[in-house]
């Protein structure tokens, strides 16, 4: 495939297929609906996550700033009106995990991955909107992660508070996840929001924090084979875990991205060679139709599903291998991943990109389409990755 095709192809992916999806599930009431099925019927009364909420501020955000085009702006700013008013907490700061339709806490609960998107949706917001209050709630959410989350015996961030900041007996993530004192997705995610943070917002403590994370993600969260220890005791005494192929290929590219936004050369070498550990362990995941299989369990058995969030990071990662680590494969691996997402993943009739495609070859139909995991997040990313990285 040309460079050329690809760009019109990906391109036409977000304006045609992703982005018109979620444009439709705004609520103009405020904010956006909290799910939508595999048949794309919104689920009106369903709970809004404040996941969800924080990636629709990000994506419109960043697709602005990319595309210019104004109605996604407006959709960003709807978002973040009602993200403000709503999951802010207004008492004790930073953001709920999960709220009704009309503005309600339903799960008031501190989770650390949370205030990490928040600030990364707004963030994205502050740099083309300037809106002074917005930068001031992404300092606000940073500051209550430094006074409440960080662990400063041991280093890295607690997994989740209560509401009011006191612990919490089960601090799981999701359904997916152990409970576990610390996590290798909220420190990652962490990262990344503290690096979009810093771009608009220059402090020097933001900045140590973000160099602090670089080094946790390099030797304490990256095993000696690449791949990322998931879970861990407060004192980073690792907890058992899979491998998780996507996280692999996602962080060699966001670790080294993050150390480019520092512009600190010292920051760039020492990351470097963690990032291309990173990105080789995650290939490991690649299957021969060119995607990437979900994970390997601690049994040594496998989950071959292909679901929508690693493609989209198989395609991001090997692009960056091919670009800053001199992979000569790493463009043919992302084509292949990306042809895979076109053909299988990619919902042309019905827009969005469905969950999963089954190690069976059938579309995963269980899984909505929109919901409190399934965000505009990682394929808009890609596209618009992909986009800048032929620019």
């Amino acid at each position: 495939m040309d460079t050329a095709t690809l760009l019109q192809e990906v391109r036409s992916c977000l304006t045609d297929n992703i982005l018109p999806y979620w444009l439709a599930l705004k609520d103009p009431r405020g904010g956006f609906y909290g799910q939508a099925g595999a048949d794309g019927a919104i689920d009106y009364d369903a709970p809004r996550g404040v996941i969800l909420n924080a990636r629709i501020i990000w994506a419109f955000s960043a697709a602005y700033r990319e595309l210019n085009t104004q109605k996604y702006l407006i959709a960003a700013i709807h978002a973040c009106d009602w993200f403000l008013q709503h999951f802010c907490d207004h008492r004790y700061g930073g953001v709920y995990w999960s709220l009704s339709p009309e503005g309600n806490k339903l799960d008031a609960k501190k989770q650390l991955y949370a205030q990490a998107f928040a600030i990364y949706g707004l963030s994205e917001l502050y740099k083309v909107d300037k809106d002074d209050s917005v930068l001031r709630n992404a300092i606000n959410i940073y500051r209550v992660v430094e006074t409440f989350f960080a662990d400063r015996e041991h280093g890295g961030y607690t997994e989740a508070l209560a509401r009011d900041f006191t612990p919490l007996d089960d601090m799981s993530l999701s359904e997916h996840d152990i409970n576990a004192d610390k996590t290798m997705n909220s420190h990652l995610h962490l990262l990344e929001a503290y690096a979009n943070l810093y771009q608009v917002w220059p402090d020097e403590g933001l900045k140590a924090a973000t160099e602090s994370l670089l080094d946790i993600i390099g030797t304490r969260i990256m095993g000696p084979d690449g791949h990322l220890r998931l879970y861990f005791r407060r004192d980073w005494t690792p907890m058992p875990g899979g491998v998780s192929y996507g996280h692999d290929i996602e962080t060699s590219w966001l670790a080294l991205e993050s150390a480019f936004v520092l512009n600190d050369i010292e920051a760039v070498n020492r990351v470097r060679p963690w990032s291309l550990a990173m990105g080789r362990a995650g290939n490991e995941g690649l299957l021969p139709d060119g995607s990437m299989r979900y994970e390997l369990h601690t049994d040594g058995s496998t989950d071959d599903s292909r679901q929508w969030w690693v493609q989209a990071e198989a395609v991001v990662g090997n692009l960056w291998l091919w670009k800053y680590h001199s992979d000569a494969d790493g463009a043919g691996r992302a084509a292949a991943c990306w042809n895979y997402i076109r053909e299988h993943l990619a919902d042309a009739g019905g827009g969005e990109w469905w969950w999963a495609i089954l190690p069976d070859g059938s579309v995963d139909r269980e899984h909505p389409k929109a919901g409190f995991w399934k965000c505009p997040y990682h394929n808009t990313r890609m596209c618009l990755q992909v986009l800048a990285l032929f620019r």
